[in-house]
């Protein structure tokens, strides 16, 4: 289960980026083109955010039952050696931060367009917060490090 769920997790990462990549041109094409807000803009961004709660659930049930990079390193070797290892620290810790905090911005790229009427206000603030979203996904992702898949 394990394994599955660590490669189903790498899968859906490849994903999130992509739909992250997407929201955001979308979101800058409307601002530098001046179009009308259109449901598929808002779809889009909608994709991008249900991929991005989706890797949270599976990461979610990583740390906290499967993974011996996380909840598990914290309470079996202790939270100072967790800190005092680079590795241990990145998943137990950094990955998570940068995870919730992507999570945070994908959501508010996704709600808060929907609080004004204006088309290019719309596009503005799902810029704004895809943008953010998807650079700090980008930060937190393990991009040099994989125990299960060291050649991704």
């Amino acid at each position: 289960m394990y394994a599955f769920l660590v490669a189903s997790h790498n899968i859906i990462r490849w994903l999130v980026i992509v739909a992250g990549l997407i929201a955001v041109v979308i979101a800058f094409r409307g601002i530098v083109t001046r179009g009308k807000w259109s449901d598929n803009d808002r779809k889009t961004g909608l994709i991008f955010t249900i991929l991005v709660d989706i890797q949270l659930m599976v990461g979610v049930v990583l740390y906290f039952v499967y993974s011996e990079w996380a909840l598990k390193a914290i309470l079996e070797k202790g939270m100072a050696t967790v800190m005092g290892n680079g590795t241990y620290r990145f998943f137990a810790i950094e990955h998570v931060f940068y995870m919730i905090l992507g999570f945070v911005f994908a959501h508010l790229g996704s709600a808060l367009p929907k609080k004004v009427n204006v088309s290019a206000e719309k596009y503005k603030r799902a810029a704004l917060w895809f943008t953010l979203a998807l650079l700090i996904i980008l930060a937190g992702v393990p991009w040099g490090s994989r125990p299960l898949f060291p050649g991704f």
